[in-house]
């Protein structure tokens, strides 16, 4: 027997924290019946029933796109925008692996994997995310040292895991500097340079944990290998 949200997890239908919140509201039924407690465990022959429809086992798939601007980074959105599950061709119900803004570019990860998700987004796992910036001002040394030793953001110290500054350009009073962090909070980046005096002109999202675009060009995607797959596992096994 499985926990029921586990169960929801594995069948591409959410990830478990969304998994959990569905049947705390009243949302999932087993063998017909209103399931609402956490915990709650089930046979691999139930019948579960997630907001009307009748879970099916699928097979477990994982894409690695590479995001392009003006894209969201939902399943779907009220406003009709284009999103990132829109640029994938399956017909599995995936969903992106944490966020990136509509104006950030860069590696996403998508799956129906609800377990592997959760695994990637906690922050326990500590999977480092390297990020290029491109700041709308020169970056001064005195705020590479303070950003380097930490930034508390809402009342909680962000410290990047590497720090390097690729273009300090006086004359056209812009730079470009590497970040890798291990937050997954939103709008991190630009709340981090923000505190500091700068705003992001452009953002990109260049490595995930191993993982990183290769040749991928924007809008592109790939299916990651067997290989690739166990060693994200990994980074629960690691901690």
């Amino acid at each position: 027997m499985k926990r029921l949200q586990k169960v929801i997890a594995e069948s591409g239908y959410a990830s478990r924290r969304k998994a959990e919140d569905l049947i705390t509201s009243g949302k999932v039924y087993v063998n017909g019946e209103l399931v609402t407690k956490l915990g709650t465990k089930v046979e691999a022959n139930d019948n579960i029933t997630v907001e009307g429809i009748l879970l099916q086992k699928e097979d477990k798939v994982y894409y690695l796109l590479k995001k392009l601007r003006s894209v969201v980074t939902t399943r779907s959105d009220d406003k009709e925008r284009k999103t990132v599950v829109d640029l994938i061709d399956t017909n599995k119900r995936i969903y992106p692996v944490g966020r990136l803004d509509y104006d950030t570019t860069g590696i996403l990860l998508l799956t129906n994997d609800g377990d592997l998700a959760n695994i990637l987004m906690h922050p326990k796992n500590e999977v480092v995310k390297k990020y290029i910036v491109k700041l709308n001002k020169s970056f001064a040394i005195a705020d590479y040292h303070r950003l380097k030793n930490g930034i508390k953001i809402d009342d909680r110290k962000c410290i990047p895991t590497r720090l390097k500054i690729k273009k300090n350009d006086h004359a056209k009073d812009i730079s470009i500097v590497e970040i890798s962090i291990i937050e997954g909070r939103n709008h991190i980046i630009k709340r981090l340079f923000l505190e500091l005096g700068y705003l992001v002109d452009k953002l990109t999202r260049v490595e995930y944990g191993f993982l990183n675009l290769g040749n991928l060009q924007s809008g592109e995607y790939k299916p990651l290998t067997i290989k690739e797959v166990k060693r994200l596992y990994e980074y629960k096994n690691n901690n």
